[in-house]
């Protein structure tokens, strides 16, 4: 099985501001209404299957595309859910359970009719950590397991999806993931192969940022190779890059998005 997975974050209307007090730099994966209008109408004009993880026995007729959007901030509510629906879809909406009800951050009721809605709410891990990869066990699965316990109290459901969050994902990570009861994990990796781990399917994302043009979702959408290709290159080299350079890696980072003008 394949499946074109496109990972976005918030999207604030114009003028907004995107919350910056929990989240590490979270104007570069911030799109403006104008902007996610345009990605969505570009995947549109593709005749994409998007689709919802729930459906995904119904896979073998097409290639599913699937919309993310991390961390559960308050443009999931205003503007994101509003915007599917349009055109007919739902979204599925990973949530930082720590965050929820906090400034710029969606809170139970608005959690509740996102879902009665019919979008899928999963989790974003509680504490959202910078390097999940390098937590230990006990750490993983309470990330996982608390957060999930907090939302399907919230919804009265079992939840059953969740996103990795800021993209460090390992083994480890799916299979603490797949002992909380987890039975799909989206994470950063730019790739349309489905992988499982401990009966949790690991599907990777395309990531969305914002300056990207809608063209790029288009793209993405309808299976071109070389958008696809650019992101699974910079990925490598990034990997390469984290690898060489040991945990100076971290640090420079953090320089150069300290440096990163504001959009």
């Amino acid at each position: 099985m394949r499946a074109i997975s496109i990972g976005y974050h918030d999207v604030v209307a114009e003028g907004g501001v995107a919350e910056e007090t929990l989240r590490q730099a979270p104007r570069r994966y911030t799109l403006d209404l104008g902007s996610f209008r345009d990605h969505l109408f570009h995947i549109h004009r593709q005749g994409a299957a998007v689709r919802t993880i729930d459906q995904f026995r119904r896979w073998e007729q097409d290639l599913p595309i699937f919309l993310t959007f991390d961390d559960g901030a308050i443009g999931s509510y205003t503007c994101i859910a509003d915007e599917l629906e349009q055109f007919g879809w739902r979204g599925h909406i990973f949530v930082t359970t720590d965050w929820i009800g906090r400034p710029g951050f969606v809170n139970p009721q608005q959690i509740r009719e996102l879902r009665s809605r019919g979008h899928i709410i999963g989790s974003h891990t509680c504490s959202h950590p910078s390097r999940m990869s390098h937590l230990g066990w006990d750490a993983l699965r309470r990330e996982w397991s608390v957060s999930c316990a907090i939302l399907s109290e919230i919804l009265g459901e079992r939840i059953r999806t969740a996103s990795v969050a800021d993209g460090y994902y390992s083994r480890k990570v799916g299979q603490a993931a797949a002992a909380s009861g987890l039975e799909v994990l989206f994470n950063s990796e730019p790739t349309t192969a489905i992988s499982v781990v401990d009966d949790c399917l690991i599907l990777g994302r395309y990531s969305i940022k914002a300056g990207m043009p809608g063209i790029a979702s288009g793209a993405i959408a309808a299976g071109r190779i070389w958008p696809r290709w650019r992101q699974a290159a910079l990925w490598e080299a990034k990997k390469t890059a984290k690898r060489l350079a040991g945990e100076s890696y971290f640090s420079i980072r953090k320089l150069v998005l300290a440096r990163a003008p504001p959009r």
